[in-house]
Parts: C-alpha cells; sequence; structure tokens
C-alpha cells in the first residue's frame, strides 16, 4: 500500500513537474521538428528510377483523404507536376518534397480543379525556393491564357513579396508562370515535349468532351514508364499508348455512386446536383473500363485516381470498384501521399506510401 502511494506521489511530481516546464519542452521539440522538417527533401532520398506521389487524388468535391487532383513525378533527381488541384502544393510539403525543386507542370486540361492551385504553386516555388526565372507550365493551346490570367491575379502580389524581401528572397525575374504551349496531337501519335537522353515526357490525345484540348502525358526515363491519363473516357488511343507501361495512373468515377446521389438529388428537389451527377457520367472513365485498359494493356499496375465521388464510409471502396479488382488485380485505389517507386533498369514496382 505504501509502495502503491509513493509510486502515485512520483508519478503526480513528475506530471506536476512536465507541466511546469511545458513551454521549454515544447520550445526544444519544435526546434527539432523544425530543423528536420525544413531539411527535409524527399528527392535527393531517392535511388535512381522513376517515381510518383500522389499530391492530389481527387477530384472537385471535396474529401478528407483526396485533395484536387495533382501527380508528382521524379524522374532522377527533376521533379515534374502533372495538374495542380486544391490544397496538392501544401501536400507536396506534407510528403517532404521542396516546392522550390519543381521544374515544371504539365496540365491535361483547364477544368478548374485541375488548375486552381497554380499560384499558390508558383509562389511557393518562387518565395521559397531559389528561382530566377518563372515556373513553366506545358500544356496544350491554350494554355496561354490560363498563364496569363494567373500572372495577372497576382501581379500586385509579386510587387509586394519583392519590396519586403528583396531580389535575394523573390527576385521579380523569377515570379509567377511562363506557358510552353503544344499542339495536341493526332490519334495515334505522340508529341515530345522533353527528350535529354535520359528523360522523355510525350503528350497523348484523350477524349474528355466538351473539354477540349485535353491530354495525357507518358514519361519514360532510364527503362520506366507512367502514363496520367488527365480526365477522359476509356479511349483505345490511351490503351496503345499504355502497351507494356509500368504504372498507369487512371482516373475513374463510379457510375453507380454517382447515381445514387442522382437519385438523393432528385427525392431532395436540388435540380442543380440531379443535372450535374447527370451530365458528369458521359465524359469520365469507369474504374471497370479503366481496369480493361489496364488488362488489355498488359500494364504492370493501376493507380486510380481523380476519384469520383469522395470515399469516405466503410465498404464504399467495394462498390467503387464494382467488379473492377476481378478484371485487373494489381490495382491501388489513389489517395493523398500514396507512392510508388520504379527502380531504373528493372521491374520492380514499390509502393513506398499508403496516404498521408
Amino acid at each position: 500500500m505504501k509502495r502503491s502511494i509513493l509510486l502515485s506521489m512520483t508519478l503526480l511530481a513528475v506530471i506536476m513537474l512536465a507541466y511546469s516546464q511545458r513551454a521549454t519542452i515544447a520550445t526544444q521539440l519544435l526546434e527539432k521538428g523544425l530543423e528536420s522538417r525544413l531539411g527535409a527533401d524527399r528527392v535527393t532520398e531517392l535511388e535512381d528510377g522513376l517515381h510518383l506521389a500522389l499530391c492530389g487524388a481527387g477530384g472537385p468535391l471535396p474529401s478528407p483523404n483526396a485533395s484536387g487532383p495533382c501527380v508528382a513525378v521524379i524522374a532522377g533527381k527533376q521533379l515534374f507536376v502533372v495538374d495542380v488541384g486544391t490544397d496538392s502544393p501544401r501536400n507536396l510539403g506534407r510528403m517532404g518534397y521542396q516546392t522550390g525543386n519543381v521544374q515544371g507542370v504539365f496540365l491535361t486540361h483547364f477544368h478548374s480543379d485541375h488548375i486552381d492551385g497554380l499560384g499558390e504553386l508558383a509562389t511557393l516555388r518562387w518565395a521559397g525556393g531559389d528561382n530566377k526565372q518563372p515556373l513553366p507550365v506545358h500544356g496544350p493551346v491554350g494554355v496561354e491564357r490560363v498563364v496569363d490570367g494567373f500572372n495577372m491575379a497576382y501581379a500586385q502580389d509579386f510587387v509586394y513579396r519583392n519590396e519586403h524581401h528583396g531580389d535575394s528572397v523573390a527576385p521579380l525575374s523569377g515570379a509567377g508562370l511562363v506557358a510552353k504551349p503544344f499542339t495536341k496531337p493526332a490519334l495515334g501519335e505522340l508529341a515530345t515535349l522533353i527528350d535529354d537522353g535520359e528523360l522523355k515526357v510525350e503528350a497523348l490525345a484523350v477524349e474528355h468532351a466538351p473539354v477540349e484540348p485535353a491530354v495525357g502525358y507518358r514519361f519514360s526515363y532510364k527503362g520506366r514508364t507512367i502514363l496520367i491519363t488527365g480526365d477522359t473516357v476509356k479511349y483505345a488511343n490511351i490503351e496503345q499508348f499504355a502497351q507494356g507501361v509500368d504504372l498507369l495512373v487512371h482516373e475513374a468515377l463510379a457510375p453507380n455512386l454517382v447515381n445514387m446521389m442522382h437519385e438523393a438529388a432528385n427525392k431532395n428537389g436540388n435540380e442543380i446536383l440531379a443535372k450535374i451527377t447527370h451530365d458528369i457520367l458521359d465524359y469520365h472513365a469507369s474504374p471497370v473500363e479503366a481496369a480493361e485498359t489496364a488488362r488489355d494493356a498488359d500494364v504492370g499496375h493501376l493507380l486510380y485516381y481523380h476519384i469520383v465521388p469522395p470515399l469516405i464510409i466503410p465498404g464504399q471502396k467495394t462498390l467503387y470498384l464494382n467488379g473492377a479488382e476481378d478484371i485487373f488485380p494489381n490495382y491501388t485505389i489513389g489517395a493523398d501521399g500514396v507512392a510508388f517507386s520504379l527502380p531504373a533498369n528493372s521491374k520492380e514496382i514499390i509502393q513506398t506510401s499508403n496516404g498521408l
């Protein structure tokens, strides 16, 4: 009994001491955490190869684990981003990637949920990195208008930050974005955007009508390949250029779940949501169709992204797949932070993160 009382009193004393020193303890923990966080650069930790991380796995609807569409691709030590949806620039930081090191953005099309993080990414890269040139934004013809709009919207911010921090932090030469337009390739053709002898980035046509132009991208590096579809229906052109790729990153909307939303909207008299959930069915691939493309193209692994609708309740993933897992079993349903590594000149496909 006495021993128990003594232990309790000792524990209480320790707790009271810790409480009285909480500011000091918090300061020490914060200092260590900041040193580790600010010094983190995931790219330097990766072995040579082609790597992918979802900085945004969702679509336009809010989700607790799927921000707006964004795919980070690392080839060797080069960091690129495909699309820049809501919150995705901050996710890059959460995953340990330095936004100041982003070398370029590739836009699949100009829907708002694929471009609305551009201003933030450009600002973080400029004012948080050592960049004397604006962020290159590759995209089909029309990207010039998008870039001009963001540059105009942020023009006064450029002035403020330069006047406050000076050229050492925010040189005006590095502010904003610069458009790198290309013509959407014809069916059966690829447009080469980068080819430095090791890394090749190519664009291919996809179908997202009435949205036009819309493209996907294929990254090739030291014997490894990734194809990212962007928004599209099931399309033979994708199957053609996905033949044998290591990782197919395919968007997918679940018609069965969207139809449930449609019925609920009708019952509640929500005509706008009912119209939207009717309209979006005709310009997205389903999980089953994405699985069929992966199977027929004999890809190594299928990663679903641009998940619609959000998957937020237990059992919903099974409903989302709706049998797709039987068509192509080598799949992952994307979430923010999911990452894969494809070591150079090998056949390995390694999932390195299950999410944030």
